[in-house]
């Protein structure tokens, strides 16, 4: 493996500049709590959230050039803290509502909240830091997304930002002001579905989608992501759909027959088929990880021989005692959360099988912990945080917490004959499989490191920072997760009755990980549709390998979303990877210059990146009004006739938007 650094930082070892300022501090809360609440709302809406190391770049590029003195490294430091925030929040919001969705918790628990976060974020802080020179410089991993978060960084330095501030400014506007029009006055419409029975039994039918930040987050992935979703579309709606239909016989309007068809066999074929992407992927990579942790760890000995003294200051991580002493604490509080759990006196289990379960919870986080860490720091490496497969690990990790558990508990409990022992028994396999989940902070804090190597950051004030922005967000994520769900509802679970359901936050992550583990408690896993994912998953393997020869490529985990996501969430989502084609090949005809051709396409995604936060930040603030009235009709103005010119306006304006964007990123 290569370790030498062949890049010598924008700002040199040698050269001290102030990192962690007052004014770096302060921004860097007020964007934590923004981009977290808005990542929040995207995730629980559509299972996926956008990177905030660009957007918070630029913003923080803007709101320091106010300042007499500032510099690159403040503005990576504010850009680190607030990717912090998003990542928790992601870990978080994709797998904790599973608690609400299998009806353990009737609202969000704040300090269970805020611990399983502060205690999975701190470790996956923790452990990314052994490891880091390491990852940075192997010579497979290439680090897409914090490449071009240090490039941004240093080209902001030195050149004129508002002209991405203000793109990222108007793509928020316009972003939500269409997701005020659809949610709030309800002049637009969000979905246009469109489903028919044929003969008896068969359905047929489509549904298309509007929301704006699903469009825009379309645009960010690309075509090629999109392309690979819609053959899961395809494959889950388009084909299983009617032939499913016409063997089940799901009663009910055509709608509701399709949705029943969906939630009950397409969506477990979607989790077969993302699971088998996910082994294979790991199966790949197992070779060059185990490599890296070895070196990682011999490179541990010379640290200690040396001292830090002797080490360059771009290469300062935080000393390896405390990082030791830092995991032994975090041991303390993961504890007592085990004990809660196995303590409950539902269970009625002896002391003996109460501490056994804390070891082994305690082990298994810490190992198994450790290794998702690397595996998701070497995902982003590899293809950037935005394509790594870490909803699959999580799924690993939870089949696997449950299967422990099972085999733990059986001694004592006969789960199919005691539900509410059962109950438990899944809440606990969710909250270590949630720890995990927010320890895969790694996945996108490695890409701030990589950035910050490029800049010539000092690594240890990053790592603090790191800290910091993973203590704000575990502060405020139970807050808003309570303020969404008592606005919307969570995956099919309304705070009360008479709520609209069409308003409802899908929480299709953590509504696939209930499913997962309730099923396999209950020994009712539908393992017929797993196994046709899973044949699905083998296929798309091999079509990827055909045509990875020919320059090409199928994302399997996206083929696998396309699938288990309903429709409202991926036709979008597809059609903005569509617009990302179209702009791309309308670009490279106007500019034959690659310097403008990449300034052109930066452009873009900055519009994009401000359209997706926008539209999710208006979601948020929606969300106020929302919970207060408990009612989310409070601002419609339309009445219910008015729903067919919605679409059709819905229709119209969609086109407009992507007009629009056409010839903001096109124009000379």
């Amino acid at each position: 493996m290569d370790t030498t650094n062949t890049t010598e930082p924008f700002i040199p070892a040698s050269q001290n500049l102030p990192e962690i300022t007052i004014k770096a501090v302060i921004l860097s809360i007020i964007l934590v709590i923004a981009l977290a609440a808005a990542n929040a709302y995207l995730g629980l809406k559509i299972g996926v959230t956008i990177s905030a190391s660009i957007p918070a770049a630029v913003i923080s590029m803007g709101a320091l050039r106010l300042f007499r003195q500032s510099n690159v490294l403040e503005n990576n430091i504010v850009q680190t803290a607030a990717s912090a925030g998003e990542a928790i929040v992601s870990g978080i919001g994709f797998i904790l509502p599973a608690m609400i969705i299998i009806h353990y918790w009737q609202h969000f628990n704040f300090q269970e909240t805020m611990w399983i976060s502060l205690i999975g974020g701190i470790f996956g802080v923790l452990f990314s830091i052994p490891v880091r020179r390491i990852l940075l410089f192997h010579k497979h991993l290439r680090f897409p997304e914090g490449t071009a978060i240090g490039h941004v960084l240093i080209a902001g330095s030195d050149r004129n930002t508002k002209g991405g501030l203000k793109y990222l400014i108007s793509g928020g506007a316009v972003g939500g002001l269409i997701s005020f029009s659809q949610s709030g006055l309800q002049i637009l419409s969000g979905t246009f579905p469109i489903w028919q029975r044929v003969g008896s039994n068969t359905i047929f039918g489509f549904v298309f989608g509007f929301d704006p930040a699903l469009l825009a987050a379309g645009y960010i992935v690309g075509a090629g992501v999109a392309m690979s979703t819609f053959v899961g579309v395809i494959i889950g709606w388009i084909i299983g759909v009617p032939i499913l239909s016409y063997f089940f016989h799901p009663t009910g309007t055509a709608a509701e027959a399709a949705m029943t068809i969906w939630n009950n066999q397409i969506r477990y074929i979607g989790v077969g088929t993302m699971l088998t992407g996910g082994f294979w992927t790991l199966i790949t990579l197992i070779k060059p990880i185990l490599e890296g942790i070895h070196t990682s760890f011999t490179s541990l000995k010379d640290v200690r021989k040396h001292g830090y003294a002797a080490i360059p200051r771009t290469e300062r991580d935080i000393p390896m005692n405390y990082v030791v002493w830092g995991i032994l604490l975090l041991c303390i509080p993961l504890c007592f959360l085990l004990y809660h759990y196995a303590n409950n006196p539902i269970l009625h289990l002896g002391m003996a099988l109460k501490i056994s379960t804390v070891i082994v919870g305690l082990l298994f986080v810490i190992f198994i912990g450790f290794f998702f860490t690397v595996l998701g720091a070497y995902f982003a490496g590899l293809v950037g945080s935005t394509n790594s497969p870490t909803s699959a690990l999580t799924l690993a990790t939870l089949i696997l917490m449950s299967l422990i558990i099972l085999g733990l508990f059986s001694i004592q409990i006969n789960f199919s004959a005691h539900p509410d022992q059962t109950l438990v028994a899944v809440a606990l396999a969710i909250v270590v499989a949630t720890v995990l989940s927010a320890a895969s902070i790694s996945n996108e804090t490695i890409q701030d490191l990589k950035a910050g190597h490029m800049v010539g950051a000092t690594p240890w004030k990053q790592q603090v920072m790191l800290i910091l922005g993973v203590v704000i967000s575990s502060l405020l994520v139970p807050f808003i997760l309570q303020l969404l769900f008592e606005a919307y509802g969570i995956g099919g679970v309304f705070p009360r009755p008479g709520m609209d359901p069409s308003h409802m936050l899908a929480a299709p992550q953590a509504g696939m990980m209930a499913a997962l583990v309730q099923g396999t408690f209950s020994y009712n896993l539908p393992w017929s549709m797993l196994g046709i994912g899973s044949v699905i998953g083998i296929i798309c393997i091999l079509v990827n390998h055909w045509l990875s020869n020919r320059g090409r490529s199928l994302e399997i985990l996206a083929v696998g979303f396309g699938i288990y996501l309903p429709l409202d969430a991926t036709m979008p989502f597809v059609l903005g990877g569509v617009a990302s084609y179209i702009i791309s090949k309308a670009l490279k005809k106007i500019h034959t210059d690659k310097d403008a051709l990449q300034k052109k396409q930066h452009l873009g995604l900055t519009l994009a990146c401000g359209i997706v936060a926008g539209a999710a930040l208006m979601g948020v603030i929606l969300a106020i009004p929302f919970a207060m009235t408990q009612s989310t009709n409070i601002l419609k103005i339309a009445p219910d006739s008015f729903a067919p010119f919605a679409n059709g306006l819905s229709i119209a304006v969609t086109l407009g938007l992507f007009a629009w964007v056409y010839r903001e990123v096109c124009k000379k």
